[in-house]
């Protein structure tokens, strides 16, 4: 029996997820020109040999996914937007909005002891060190920062986990689908079409996803980066779209463009963190540089 008040914070830390991502997705997965779709299971195994991801997830990690499935709903989404997109809780620069990240900081957590902003560094550097473009090492310093909605006091179901679309059928690709079950959408015959509210082809930003970091960081920066720097903050979370393949109908040529972008981004969000400390003093100076040519002042969140 399910407790009458949940924990809206099921997880130990924000790394479980991130944890279990790269259980589901292993490294070396990542889509190419042969196999465009990320595929979760090798076709030429045998069924013995696959290992049920969702079987073997954490307990916290699955209650972490009933509540989202539970409550991201449109309705959920909508109002979600209309709140946090005012922008009117603060004004920050980028460089003060990662250190009032870092004050999100789980003492709990037994398999790291670096800081959040620790974190966004080391992507950024390895990002930097593989000599992609200075938007790019720029994207991979930010794209988490929407987790400051946590310090906004809203649950960790509601900020982090894969995204999808909403206002639609719910795909089964989704990890954990059974639990849409307990969402209202669910009940809703005009969100379980495979088009539901949109049309085919309108394009994935015309899509309402289900509401979290993202999205939020997204509408914080819009208008500031290259059109494939704002596409990995705003999907990199997607994964349905960009390793299942899914909702295909709602993609444009461009859509599809950009999500190889976002696949290329994949790895440095998910397989770049170690227990190596950056150097924050040291590297500062040529972020806040990197800050300042495309993110100068304050910012509104």
């Amino acid at each position: 029996m399910q407790n009458a008040t949940p924990n809206p914070n099921p997880l130990e830390n924000l790394e479980e997820w991130e944890d279990f991502l790269k259980e589901r997705y292993p490294e070396g997965s990542q889509p190419t020109e042969d196999k465009p779709a990320f595929q979760a299971t090798d076709p030429n195994k045998k069924e013995s040999e696959f290992r049920n991801y969702e079987l073997d997830a954490r307990p916290t990690v699955r209650e972490f996914y009933r509540l989202n499935h539970q409550f991201q709903s449109y309705d959920f989404g909508q109002a979600k937007r209309a709140d946090f997109l005012k922008l009117e809780r603060k004004k920050m620069t980028v460089w003060q909005a990662m250190e009032f990240l870092n004050t999100l900081v789980d003492e709990s957590d037994p398999d790291t002891d670096l800081s959040q902003l620790q974190h966004l560094l080391q992507t950024a550097e390895h990002i930097r060190r593989d000599g992609h473009p200075r938007w790019f090492i720029l994207t991979g310093l930010i794209h988490d920062l929407g987790k400051i909605l946590c310090l906004f006091g809203e649950p960790q179901w509601a900020v982090v986990g894969d995204t999808f679309p909403v206002g639609c059928a719910f795909s089964n690709k989704i990890v954990f689908p059974k639990f849409f079950e307990a969402n209202p959408d669910s009940q809703n015959p005009r969100f379980q079409t495979p088009l539901g509210i949109y049309e085919e082809g309108c394009g994935l930003d015309k899509v309402n996803l289900s509401w979290g970091h993202d999205e939020y960081l997204y509408q914080v920066v819009k208008d500031r980066l290259p059109a494939e720097g704002l596409a990995m903050i705003r999907y990199h979370s997607c994964y349905p779209v960009h390793r299942e393949g899914e909702y295909d109908l709602f993609l444009t040529d461009e859509d599809r463009r950009l999500m190889e972008w976002v696949r290329k981004f994949n790895p440095y969000d998910l397989y770049t963190k170690s227990h190596e400390k950056p150097d924050v003093e040291k590297l500062r100076p040529f972020y806040e540089d990197l800050i300042n040519e495309f993110l100068p002042g304050e910012l509104r969140w």
